[in-house]
């Protein structure tokens, strides 16, 4: 019995669906998994999605598959079609034309996602050899940068260890003077086929591994492989208002392929700051100021991102009152917007006051109507010393 999903319930349509339906119904699947538009870390999962929600669209927009399946569900597919050929005749070009950005171009991301099955966008198929390597693999590397940096974006030199094409065989595998042969087993298409009565069932060739050739005398320097690895070194360019957990993407600076490169994924870590919490796009701090200010009011130095600033205190200050100073946070990454600085106040109460200090507050008090809970103030007691 098939484990496969129903494939009407893959696309979220009903039976009677139209052929419109299942077109529109399909645009919005391939973009919501396409592997460009997600965390790296979902990547492999939304592949697999983007495959099963393809799959699904390749039978039902063709009509002759579609009444197939209808009538004898996946059993039927599968008899009649190898899994390549299910794809056969069915319309993804126009559809990712229709899409624009990465799926504009000639449809690549399904040539990269499908490319072990042996087809490119149109359907056509390809030996498995011409498309097994197409891509190089993505890699991922951290950095970690400080909150000033984050704020106002730089250009960072990173080193990445990554597999470069071999130079002395240009990436063939074989020794400088030889070349790959056709394999003898599947004759250079990279499949060989099992065949058992009414079945047919093509697999990878287990000789060239589905490349279609081999090689008798490989290449020293990389043993066959066709590539070496490298350390790189690579110029990045980080945007004011990166976040912890801020990813960038870097085309055409992952692993080399046959045809392409792999991206470069990098992932920021900003430090934690000895005077500033980030909170977004804002920057929270604190200052302390003196009683007298906060009564009578004044300016205060305070540290900002690009510097000192200087802040006014109005009188009447509370303890813990917070002020904000507008455009003094950081960028938004996606817009123009910058953050505000929220400083919040601490009042420095003194500990030890000179006589005359004391004799002042005591006064202040006296003509506040402020009772201080003592039997004898200080000035009564300063009197009494000289009695």
């Amino acid at each position: 019995m098939s484990t496969k999903r129903d494939y009407y319930e893959i696309l979220g349509v009903t039976k009677s669906a139209s052929s419109e339906d299942i077109r529109r119904a399909y645009r919005e699947m391939a973009l919501k998994f396409h592997p460009d538009r997600v965390p790296i870390e979902q990547k492999k999962e939304a592949e697999e999605k983007f495959k099963e929600v393809s799959e699904a669209y390749a039978v039902l927009s063709d009509s002759t598959k579609r009444d197939l399946y209808d009538k004898y569900g996946h059993s039927g597919i599968d008899q009649k079609y190898a899994q390549e050929d299910i794809f056969k005749g069915a319309d993804f070009s126009s559809i990712f034309r229709e899409m624009g950005g990465s799926f504009g171009a000639g449809g690549s991301i399904f040539e990269e996602i499908f490319g072990d099955l042996g087809f490119d966008i149109s359907g056509t198929r390809q030996s498995r050899g011409q498309s097994a390597r197409r891509r190089g693999r993505d890699l991922q590397i951290a950095i970690n940068i400080s909150l000033e940096e984050a704020a106002q974006g730089l250009e960072k030199i990173i080193t990445v260890p990554r597999y470069e094409t071999c130079t002395s065989c240009a990436g063939s595998g074989a020794r400088a003077g030889t070349k790959r042969n056709s394999c003898p087993q599947c004759k250079g298409s990279g499949r060989t086929v099992v065949s058992n009565g009414f079945f047919q069932l093509a697999q990878t060739c287990s000789r060239c591994g589905g490349e279609g050739t081999v090689i008798q005398s490989p290449c020293p320097d990389c043993r066959g492989e066709s590539r070496v690895k490298v350390t790189k070194k690579i110029k990045v360019k980080i945007p004011a208002g990166v976040d912890t957990g801020s990813q960038l993407r870097v085309r055409q600076e992952g692993e080399a392929g046959i045809n392409s490169r792999g991206d470069l994924y990098v992932v920021i870590e900003v430090r934690p700051h000895d005077i500033f919490e980030r909170h977004n796009n804002d920057i929270a701090t604190s200052v302390n100021i003196s009683l007298a200010k906060a009564v009578l009011g004044g300016e205060v130095e305070v540290l900002a991102l690009e510097g000192k600033l200087t802040m006014k205190i109005p009188p009447g200050t509370q303890c813990g009152k917070t002020f904000r100073l507008k455009g003094k946070g950081i960028a938004d990454l996606h817009s123009q917007d910058i953050g505000d600085e929220l400083v919040k106040v601490n009042i420095e109460i003194p500990v030890k006051l000179s006589i005359q200090q004391k004799q002042l507050m005591e006064e202040f008090a006296r003509l506040s109507g402020e009772y201080l809970g003592v039997k004898d103030s200080f000035t009564e007691k300063f009197k009494k010393s000289f009695r």
